[in-house]
């Protein structure tokens, strides 16, 4: 029977429908997915650094900038839908409120090497990404004109193969997106009441369920969330109170380097390579000591999610904000566990 669920963080009501699974079409099945074959060079791979913008970032061996010789580049979006060279500007329009497209849009490239799936990098390498994050949001957290910087990664096999390197993204906004200003809510809503991080008592009731476990490392715990939106998501969550990823993940890295690369390749085996998101949710930038933030270090709690894409939203959820899952996280969990890589 469906059942309906509730996020205790956000307060969002999710519907786990298995029958709906049986449903034509509503499964996306990864090996229908046509690429385009095309004979252009790749202009992420190594030799090809001038034909993306000059690197704000890098790691490398050759001290020369923008040429060969380097691990990892963060470079700036070719297609920017924030610049920073836009003032930040609010103002009015009736009763509308306007901004300049203000922010910083920044394309990381994972690997000199042309390779599609981050969770074919080797466990090194995808440490060096991880500390590319931390570096800049760091960097950026020093911008008194932003409030919020994500990084996350969206691969899709539905790219042309020249342009299916494997890379992310970090994009830093003036303003606080609702999805954020929801999690920020429910986690202090939370502490407000019991005093304690929802997210370090969600990790101590799933270490002691161990139903939605899908593995665990020294430092992070990877779970399958109660109320799961979609099929397969995860989430990573440290098991050490912190509240900003950049500072939370300091000495860290390479374990949260290995439950990524894990999860990833169970994904990638184990589904038989699907499509998928993951995103960084840390604690919004903090200029002052506010109302709004007084007990921020205490009730919120950096993590990731990761959302394979097996499903296709439609216009239910778009209308009632209800997502509907098709298979329990209890079973994706298991079948997850499973997985050998």
């Amino acid at each position: 029977m469906p059942e309906l669920r509730k996020d205790p963080i956000v307060g969002r009501w999710v519907i786990i429908a298995t029958e709906r699974a049986r449903r034509p079409g509503n499964i996306i099945d990864p090996s229908e997915i046509v690429r385009e074959q095309t004979q252009l060079a790749c202009p992420f791979c190594e030799h090809q650094e001038k034909a993306v913008a000059p690197e704000i970032f890098a790691f490398r061996g050759n001290p020369q900038p923008n040429g060969p010789g380097w691990q990892v580049r963060v470079v700036p979006s070719q297609n920017p839908f924030l610049q920073y060279e836009n003032y930040c500007q609010r103002r009015g329009h009736g009763l509308y409120d306007v901004m300049n497209a203000y922010g910083t849009h920044e394309t990381v490239i994972e690997t000199p090497q042309h390779i599609e799936n981050m969770a074919d990098l080797d466990l090194g390498q995808i440490e060096l990404v991880v500390k590319s994050y931390a570096l800049r949001c760091r960097e950026l957290s020093r911008n008194p004109e932003l409030k919020f910087i994500m990084a996350f990664k969206n691969y899709s096999r539905a790219i042309p193969l020249h342009f299916a390197h494997t890379r992310s993204q970090i994009v830093a906004t003036p303003i606080n997106p609702m999805r954020a200003k929801d999690k920020l809510k429910g986690a202090r809503h939370y502490y407000q009441y019991h005093e304690r991080c929802i997210y370090c008592d969600l990790i101590v009731q799933e270490l002691d369920a161990k139903k939605r476990i899908v593995l665990e490392t020294d430092h992070f715990v990877v779970i399958t969330p109660f109320a799961s939106r979609f099929p397969f998501e995860t989430w990573i969550i440290p098991k050490k109170h912190a509240c900003d990823f950049h500072k939370g993940i300091e000495g860290y890295e390479g374990d949260l380097a290995r439950a990524l690369k894990s999860i990833l390749q169970k994904v990638k085996i184990g589904l038989r390579d699907p499509e998928y998101n993951f995103v960084i949710h840390s604690a919004p930038i903090r200029k002052d000591n506010g109302r709004q933030w007084l007990t921020i270090e205490d009730d919120y709690h950096w993590h990731m999610e990761v959302m394979p894409v097996l499903t296709r939203v439609a216009g239910f959820e778009k209308g009632t904000g209800f997502y509907i899952c098709v298979i329990p996280p209890e079973q994706t969990a298991e079948y997850l566990r499973e997985v050998k890589v």
